[in-house]
């Protein structure tokens, strides 16, 4: 099977190509290749197929064989690989994501993507909550272990918790990460974001990624902690944030619409045969 290693900001993918053929146990065979030791290693495996609704279609599934739905440094890898790749000559494409069709658009050497508007209905996210609180969940008492958190949860396609902390290079985010992803309150699991805020311009921020553990950038969250932090007075319309793996741009455009920009880095291809696995 062939396949091509691309990252954005550490964010690491495999993308298989299978518009003209399927693999049968797909799921169970990417939770074998995601394995850094035995296999190829990754956090997400990225799959192009075509499509009715748009240009193309990316399924996504994390390294444990879920499919997710939605990744925003992996669109903008898939982006890469279709305009590399010579499959379309269009400047602005329409990928097909279980999130609905985003637009990835050429910016010089990074890659500016139209994440849409977050969605902040509790129950759209999903996070459950209780009538007498209302819609949305923003900066809410939330019990985890020992601890108790501020947390505010948004939506790009996918669910999110954000928590502002004080310091996040000290925070012990693989001791609560877990736990707030599994927690009975997100009937889907949820991404956790730990933010710190360095001014109202920047925002630093690590990310545990639901089935994937702690990663070095993730898109979508990027772009939830820029909308927590703008909701909470924080921030106001646009902001870096830095992340382990480097810099992304997130904006809130006039439409309510987040736009990321950001790099994406083809690493290396090659070819794996699944019967060794």
């Amino acid at each position: 099977m062939e396949f091509t290693k691309m990252h954005g900001l550490g964010n690491d993918f495999i993308l298989l190509d299978l518009r003209k053929r399927s693999i049968t146990g797909l799921a169970a065979i990417i939770k074998k290749l995601s394995h850094r030791r035995f296999a190829i290693g990754f956090d997400q495996a990225l799959i192009l197929k075509d499509s009715k609704k748009g240009d193309f279609r990316m399924d996504i599934y994390n390294a444990d064989g879920g499919k997710v739905e939605m990744c925003g440094n992996g669109i903008r890898c898939f982006a890469k690989y279709i305009w590399d790749q010579k499959l379309s000559k269009k400047k602005v494409l329409e990928i097909e994501t279980l999130a609905g069709i985003i637009k990835p658009v050429k910016d010089g050497e990074l890659i500016r993507v139209d994440m849409g508007e977050p969605i902040l209905k509790a129950s759209l996210i999903p996070v459950k909550t209780s009538a007498a609180m209302g819609e949305e969940f923003i900066e809410r008492i939330f019990k985890a272990g020992k601890k108790s958190f501020k947390v505010t949860c948004v939506s790009m396609g996918n669910p999110h918790a954000v928590i502002f902390v004080d310091d996040v290079d000290a925070f012990p985010v693989s001791e609560y990460g877990p736990i707030i992803e599994r927690d009975k309150d997100f009937p889907q699991g949820t991404n956790v974001e730990f933010v710190e805020v360095v001014n109202s311009k920047r925002l630093k921020m690590r990310v545990w990624e639901r089935g994937s553990g702690e990663t070095l950038a993730c898109g979508t969250g990027a772009c939830a902690a820029l909308v927590a932090a703008k909701l909470t007075g924080r921030v106001k319309r646009s902001a870096t944030v830095e992340l382990p793996g480097g810099n992304l741009k997130i904006e809130l455009g006039k439409d309510n619409h987040v736009l990321m920009t950001g790099p994406a880095v083809e690493s290396f291809t090659g070819t794996i045969e699944t019967r060794n696995l």
